[in-house]
């Protein structure tokens, strides 16, 4: 078949559309941003991400400070704006907070020791695996994939620890911010935590 006989002008025809919706969705919606929230609103985001954080990192400093022990990770910022600034966010659930942090540290630290020695595949795979099982197991928590890049690119006190860092940072960190998030979240009479629990 010639380029200008019936199948070369259809594909010809069907590339540009195919292309032009694919850039389309490019655009975004006309939706715009969400709206501002108010000032209330606010308020118990900034204290419960204060208290929260501000546990964390005092008990690492105050009582980890002394020993190859972390307790806080860059991942637990992410995790702090969900749980205090998207409280009723699915990806904000003690479910995924908890389950996500776990298993994607595992995923970190496994794929570490498999394949630290060529990093570049160590971080991909750590964190695109931690996604997948996220998913398979219905933990999806953004801040995980962070967990397990932290796993794999951290420092030597981070690749000390092996498969202690399951454990500490990434379940006792979540856990402590989940406990202010419980007291904190549930204060306000427009607020409500968890959405669910399992």
């Amino acid at each position: 078949m010639t380029p200008g006989g019936p199948r070369g002008r259809s594909l010809r025809h069907h590339v540009p559309s195919h292309l032009g919706r694919y850039l389309n969705k490019m655009r975004g919606s006309t939706r715009g941003a969400p709206p501002r929230v108010s000032n209330a609103e606010m308020f118990w985001s900034w204290l419960g991400s204060f208290l929260g954080i501000g546990l964390v990192a005092w008990l690492n400093s105050a009582w980890l400070a002394q020993t190859d022990a972390l307790l806080l990770i860059g991942s637990f910022g992410a995790s702090a704006v969900l749980l205090y600034g998207a409280p009723r966010s699915p990806l904000a659930q003690p479910r995924n907070l908890i389950g996500g942090h776990m298993l994607s540290a595992f995923v970190g630290v496994s794929t570490w020791l498999l394949l630290g020695q060529v990093p570049w595949l160590a971080a991909a795979l750590a964190v695109s695996t931690a996604i997948a099982l996220m998913h398979l197991t219905r933990t999806l928590h953004p801040p995980g994939g962070a967990t397990a890049l932290i796993a794999v690119i951290g420092s030597e006190q981070v690749h000390a620890l092996g498969y202690l860092f399951v454990l500490i940072p990434a379940t006792l960190g979540p856990v402590l911010m989940l406990l202010v998030a419980l007291l904190l979240n549930n204060l306000p009479s427009g607020r409500r935590y968890p959405e669910f629990w399992l």
